[in-house]
């Protein structure tokens, strides 16, 4: 469990730092900015690139919303959902505050949100609460489902990171301009923490709506795809104990 945990914290720190530092530092910058597309691919990135460095270890969740999808489509042990939410939160406060150290080393720096998600005046696109509700669970829901899919039975073997990530930066590319782009319930609250006292406000929907999607993607994953023991990994091909 200790090498598990290290590794989801490893993990979700990279997602954050990665992707969030990704949007704080280049999104915009002077005449060189990556845009949404560029943090849409940093995104899927992170998640690719620590799937296939620590996945192996602990499944490669580094998302809250995905260790439950996981669970309720029989593919994580009970035992590892509480822990694994646990130190995915902690993993991606420890990159905000690494964030907020780097960036507030530069001359008139103002946080500006700092990659924070929101809906209404606190959406990118002025999006209302219910649009971006759905939005958050219908994008969680697709990404659990790429998940458990690419890791079932009959899957090709050892190549599930890469449409995992893709799907990520696929979800993001839809949906920054609509909430900043959540499905991630340890990302949204490291950086609200940051973001000020309004997005600390509106964090209960970024957490129930990936929550909701993920955990109807774990049960409609139940009745399309083969029953399995619980397995721990997304990465690897789905071993029966």
């Amino acid at each position: 469990m200790q090498r598990r945990l290290v590794a989801e914290f490893f993990g979700t720190f990279w997602l954050v730092f990665g992707g969030c530092g990704s949007a704080i530092f280049a999104a915009a910058f002077p005449q060189l900015g990556i845009g949404f597309t560029g943090v849409s691919f940093a995104f899927g990135l992170t998640v690719l690139t620590m799937a296939y460095a620590v996945g192996h270890i602990s499944g490669g969740h580094f998302n809250p919303a995905v260790t439950l999808g996981l669970w309720s489509a029989g593919r994580c042990a009970s035992k590892h959902v509480l822990p694994y939410m646990v130190v995915q939160v902690v993993g991606a406060v420890a990159a905000a505050v690494l964030l907020w150290l780097i960036a507030s080393g530069k001359p008139d720096w103002a946080p500006s949100g700092f990659a924070s998600n929101g809906y209404g005046d606190l959406s990118p696109g002025k999006y209302s609460m219910v649009a971006c509700f759905v939005a958050e669970a219908l994008l969680t829901f697709f990404f659990l489902m790429i998940i458990i899919g690419t890791t079932s039975k009959g899957a090709a073997t050892g190549f599930a990171g890469i449409p995992i990530g893709l799907a990520l930066t696929l979800i993001h590319l839809i949906s920054i301009p609509i909430t900043n782009t959540s499905v991630n319930p340890a990302r949204s609250t490291s950086q609200a923490l940051f973001g000020g006292a309004e997005y600390v406000g509106q964090l209960w929907l970024f957490w129930i709506a990936p929550l909701a999607g993920a955990f109807l993607a774990g049960i409609v994953a139940r009745a399309l795809y083969e029953p399995a023991d619980a397995v721990d990994t997304v990465v690897e091909e789905m071993r029966r104990a």
